[in-house]
């Protein structure tokens, strides 16, 4: 483990402040429709972290569960002052994993996407790079991931 990867964020308002302990497994950029919904813009970009290695330094988020298009439900983690998303987690990997909003970062590029992902639903006027994989729908993380981010993610998940 890195001791600081030297990425910290927050909310909108300042009240809400944490530090990434370790790189991102993954960045995904969504582009489902629910994304789209739930940003109020093209798409999501989120780092995959564990939840372990997400510092909080100040501040306190609130828990709000929200409709997803598995049916299963998503965890929005918002500052309880002005409501900003910083992360989410999905019933996949449950709280052990977080989906970083990439945006509450101080430094974005420091994260750039990984991949595009439900590539079939995105605005017609979003241009995709062709140097980052796409997917239309979801993709195999054997396929995509680095080894080692494997590893990581199967020994969050273990805990």
């Amino acid at each position: 483990m890195v001791d600081s990867v030297d990425a910290e964020g927050g909310c909108v308002c300042g009240a809400v402040r944490y530090r990434l302990l370790n790189t991102p497994m993954i960045v995904h950029c969504c582009h489902c429709t629910w994304c789209q919904r739930e940003t109020g813009s093209a798409f999501a970009i989120n780092a995959l972290m564990e939840a372990s290695q997400v510092l909080s330094l100040q501040g306190d988020v609130e828990r709000t569960q929200i409709p997803s298009a598995s049916g299963q439900g998503q965890i929005m983690s918002r500052c309880t002052a002005c409501g900003t998303t910083l992360w989410s987690n999905y019933s996949a990997a449950g709280d052990k994993v977080h989906f970083i909003r990439t945006g509450t970062l101080d430094d974005p590029a420091q994260f750039p996407p990984g991949i595009h992902i439900f590539t079939s639903s995105k605005q017609s006027w979003v241009n995709l790079p062709t140097d980052v994989p796409a997917a239309e729908e979801y993709y195999r993380r054997s396929v995509i991931w680095k080894k080692e981010d494997v590893v990581r993610y199967k020994a969050a998940l273990a805990l």
